[in-house]
């Protein structure tokens, strides 16, 4: 029977112990940067070999995967160090290890609103465009045009919103959540709207004044009323339909939320 000799890289394989150059390959990271995790405190000191080597054992890889994810997602030098320690920083809201994700995910949310919002009124602004071309050059260059906009936008008429509302809403403790959601959002669902951030929230118009679409925003005004996640949720009639103003640093919620119902229609 014929037995295949242990090459040197089957026995670093099976060594307990990791050498600099050997994690830092596996993590593809240089052994500058190994050493800089070290002096902040990221990676614990190694243990040394007889001849002054640094040691690392094999848990450092998973830990090292960690912080480069960790770095990806945006997370701090500071917020990673207290993320591999799983301490507990008592006393303040969101410096806990699952407060600092929250926080992260939530600032992800926000940036994510923006965004969407401003495609929203981009593609209607491309709509009203298309109307125009329409009545100064007839339908044939409208209908080319429309084929334009669509093929540059990546889509057609039907709108894309977020799917994780409704999560955000739970995880905050949102008083939408205790609000009589199926009848509310059924009046509300697939109403035309334009929505614009402002510099301490966001403003969605509405674009319909029957009773049914203000008895439900008067509904969700008054859920907010007592909410300790939003500042100030305002409603007024306005001539082109019902203006919902939302205030704080969550009120992107509602962004999402109208954007979700106008593209459940």
């Amino acid at each position: 029977m014929v037995t295949k000799a242990k090459t040197k890289a089957d026995e670093s394989d099976a060594s307990p112990s990791l050498t600099i150059g050997q994690l830092a390959r596996r993590a593809g990271v240089s052994t500058s940067m190994l050493r800089f995790y070290e002096r902040e405190g990221l990676l614990p000191a190694p243990a040394r070999s007889p001849s002054g080597y640094r040691l690392y054992p094999r848990t450092a890889l998973r830990s090292l995967l960690f912080i480069h994810r960790a770095q990806r997602l945006g997370f701090s030098l500071g917020d990673i160090k207290l993320l591999l320690a799983g301490e507990f920083a008592r006393g303040g809201r969101g410096t806990s290890v699952v407060g600092i994700a929250q926080q992260r995910f939530l600032e992800i949310e926000r940036r994510l609103t923006e965004l969407l919002v401003m495609r929203h009124e981009l593609e209607l602004f491309l709509d009203d465009l298309t109307e125009r071309v329409g009545h100064a050059g007839g339908d044939d260059a409208a209908r080319v045009y429309r084929r334009l906009v669509d093929h540059v936008c990546g889509h057609g008429p039907g709108r894309v919103a977020p799917s994780t509302v409704h999560g955000l809403i739970k995880r905050l403790g949102c008083a939408l959540a205790s609000v009589e959601q199926d009848k509310v959002f059924a009046a509300l669902r697939g109403r035309h709207l334009h929505v614009w951030k402002e510099s301490d929230g966001y403003s969605i118009l509405v674009r319909d004044r029957s009773a049914a679409v203000r008895q439900a925003l008067e509904k969700l005004v008054l859920a907010e009323a007592g909410c300790h996640v939003h500042v100030d949720v305002n409603l007024t009639p306005t001539p082109d339909g019902l203006l919902l103003r939302a205030r704080g640093d969550n009120a992107f919620l509602f962004a999402q939320l109208f954007l979700t119902l106008e593209a459940a229609s």
